[in-house]
């Protein structure tokens, strides 16, 4: 009769470890990817833009740049998106190598000082002023700025373009960084 194998219930967990760590590791990397993928676009359109012969009066290409410019805001709203799943996925990564940790203390109490990080001490998904924070607000602010920048051409298109048309923009600038922050607050929660 064959034998049974043995599990090494350590080197499991320790494969589920290093698992881990690799997820937490790839959400950090993706973070960066996706916010840098975002701010070339929107760098480049807004060099493309620069680069033309642009009079507000041209209808046909103050429709295009509004079109271009909600795109732009769309993109933001998606990256803004990403960052968001990301940094919670980051999130669950680490309450789950805390798990493991959690379990090795029970069983060996002397490992409890070598932990700095303990489920008590992960930072929230939305610390302020962390990397992850820090970039959603910059991918909020310059969506809200393609926001202005669109109602500014449409408003180009239409044939107004006065001090109500500035106020337009300054107004869009501020309601699209407030919806952009709210979507990422929405998108930011655990287990989603």
């Amino acid at each position: 009769m064959p034998r049974k194998p043995t599990l090494n219930t350590d080197n499991i967990l320790n494969s589920e470890y290093e698992y881990i760590a690799q997820s937490v590791f790839q959400a950090n990397e993706d973070r960066s990817r996706v916010a840098s993928f975002y701010f070339v676009s929107v760098g480049s359109f807004v060099a493309a833009i620069l680069g033309t012969r642009f009079e507000p009066e041209q209808t046909t290409i103050s429709l295009a740049f509004f079109f271009l410019f909600t795109i732009l805001t769309f993109m933001g709203a998606l990256t803004i998106a990403q960052l968001a799943r990301l940094r919670a996925s980051w999130h669950e990564a680490v309450e789950a190598m805390d798990q493991i940790k959690e379990y090795y203390i029970k069983r060996t109490p002397e490992l409890a000082p070598a932990f700095k990080w303990r489920a008590k001490q992960i930072p929230p998904t939305n610390k302020p002023y962390s990397i992850a924070n820090l970039m959603a607000v910059e991918v909020a602010l310059l969506s809200a700025l393609t926001t202005g920048a669109g109602i500014y051409f449409l408003l180009a298109f239409v044939g107004i373009t006065n001090w109500v048309t500035w106020v337009a923009v300054i107004v869009s600038i501020v309601l699209g960084y407030i919806a952009q922050w709210t979507w990422y607050h929405y998108l930011l929660v655990d287990n989603q």
